[in-house]
């Protein structure tokens, strides 16, 4: 009890009496607001429930308010009353320095605000609260930033503070709660009729490519869409194919309060934890300029060609498309720098390429991989809901693929599955038998090599995303075309569909 006797000038105070000025600066407080909301929770219980889905007993600046507040909450969860009575039974009978805490509990109860006020002064708590905070988080970084060894890096200075800072804006928050179901009804109605607007009438962000999209209804805002294949299937080709199709095909409206927001395509950010920058924009002008990606890496290129990657480059300077390259990265580090992107720039559609090379928060000696791809997982899905905007992480296979026949992924092939599958709201698979055929080539001049060539001839340019998983919608496959040597996958167009020949 020495941390409350120190404090008992202070706390025998009520509302209308005052302290002396103090010859330093003190962080912000507000003792009377702290007691006139514990006196209205003694008096009517119910005043608790007002504030109680925001208000936390860390928030209150004296030690006793804290416990006080805690005390009574425990009580009124249990389904007990929390009262002077009750409560002094688990405080003790201390002297506070002329009066004891009964007696203070009582003061409180006659003092007290009635419950229309309570929430009022609970945000009032609440928000002094994040203010001291703030004040510590600014007392830190001064001190870090003076005392911080020669080879720490001021990024990740910054990146931690920016973590903090949205850590205490997202905990807490008094806004959310029960809405009205009129309210969700009206938000459905508005997602409706900008579907009807949208190209391909589209509930989601488009592909670019119909199939996909008559699958999913487009890109879900708040989805995390896991693109999954085992090497050399073109799950990175995939990915970066449809986040520069969303790009080129960005569209904004202003809204009332000058806002921008998309009407067709979207800002994409794509984190490149494997490529580098340059790497991928090469990948992006093969597939635009249709000059393949290994010409344009060793300049063996004519001119027209160069002609075509020029204008293809000019074309592409303009699009919304914002890359970050830096490897081995935290989910933290993602996190905070896709916030600052939908801050600065705006953002639509994220991609990151690719999970396994993401780390948790935690050194791995503190936790396994599982548990470290749970923590990736799940900080994922909370950003997508945080940005309301669809996240598409890449995913390696485990390597029992390659022991079955039909080399068609499942669920049960993603690396440590458990948490991908659970927290995903679409899993695709990226399946090319092609690939498979051309790895096993019989003796030429074999009848197993006359099949194989048919086999050969049927696959070629086709590839098979499997939807293993939606939330919204059916699973099933989509046929796409695939050209390997600009790494391009498009629409496929079967035999049937095409006009006949003369």
């Amino acid at each position: 009890m020495a941390a409350v006797e120190s404090l008992a000038a202070r706390l025998t105070l009520l509302p209308g009496q005052q302290n002396d000025p103090a010859t330093y600066r003190v962080p912000p407080h507000n003792v009377e607001a702290e007691q006139a909301l514990l006196g209205a929770i003694l008096v009517n219980n119910d005043a608790f429930d007002r504030v109680s889905d925001f208000l936390q007993a860390e928030h209150f600046s004296e030690e006793l308010h804290r416990r006080v507040y805690e005390i009574a909450a425990q009580l009124i969860r249990a389904g007990k009353l929390a009262t002077v009575v009750t409560l002094k039974t688990f405080l003790g009978d201390h002297d506070l320095g002329g009066i004891t805490i009964p007696q203070y509990l009582a003061r409180l109860a006659s003092e007290a605000t009635t419950i229309i006020n309570a929430e009022d002064y609970g945000r009032m708590v609440y928000d002094l609260a994040i203010r001291r905070r703030l004040i510590g988080i600014g007392e830190e970084i001064v001190n870090t930033a003076f005392d911080s060894p020669v080879d720490a890096s001021p990024r990740a200075q910054i990146e931690e503070a920016e973590r903090r800072l949205y850590e205490i804006a997202e905990q807490g928050r008094y806004d959310g709660g029960f809405q009205r179901f009129s309210d969700a009804l009206t938000h459905a109605i508005d997602l409706a009729a900008r579907a009807y607007e949208r190209d391909g009438k589209l509930s989601g962000i488009s592909t670019g490519m119909t199939d996909l999209d008559q699958k999913l209804g487009g890109l879900q805002s708040s989805d995390l869409v896991i693109v999954a294949g085992r090497p050399g299937m073109g799950k990175t080709a995939l990915a970066t194919n449809i986040a520069f199709n969303i790009a080129k095909a960005y569209e904004y409206e202003v809204r009332p309060d000058g806002a921008h927001m998309a009407k067709n395509g979207g800002i994409v950010g794509f984190f490149s934890l494997e490529m580098s920058s340059e790497q991928l924009a090469t990948r992006i002008i093969a597939e635009q300029s249709g000059v393949p990606s290994y010409k344009i890496r060793r300049g063996d290129i004519v001119d027209d060609e160069f002609h075509r990657i020029s204008e293809a480059a000019r074309e592409m300077q303009q699009i919304p498309f914002y890359i970050d390259q830096t490897g081995g990265i935290s989910v933290a580090q993602l996190v905070a720098r896709a916030r600052r992107l939908k801050r600065q720039r705006g953002l639509d559609v994220l991609v990151v390429d690719y999970l396994q090379l993401l780390s948790g928060s935690k050194s791995s000696s503190q936790q396994n991989r599982v548990q470290e791809l749970t923590e990736i997982t799940t900080g994922l899905k909370a950003l997508a809901k945080e940005l309301n905007v669809p996240v598409i992480a890449l995913s390696q296979l485990s390597r029992q693929v390659e022991s079955r026949d039909d080399k068609r992924p499942q669920l049960s092939d993603l690396r440590e599955s458990g948490s991908i599958e659970q927290d995903a709201d679409v899993v695709m698979f990226v399946y090319r038998e092609e690939y498979y055929l051309a790895n096993r080539e019989p003796k030429p001049g074999t009848e197993e090599h006359a099949k194989w060539m048919t086999d050969m001839h049927q696959a070629h340019g086709k590839a098979e995303v499997i939807i293993g998983k939606q939330r919204h919608g059916p699973t099933g496959t989509v046929t796409l075309s695939f050209e390997a040597e600009l790494t391009r996958f498009g629409n496929y167009i079967s035999d049937e569909a095409l006009p006949e020949r003369m």
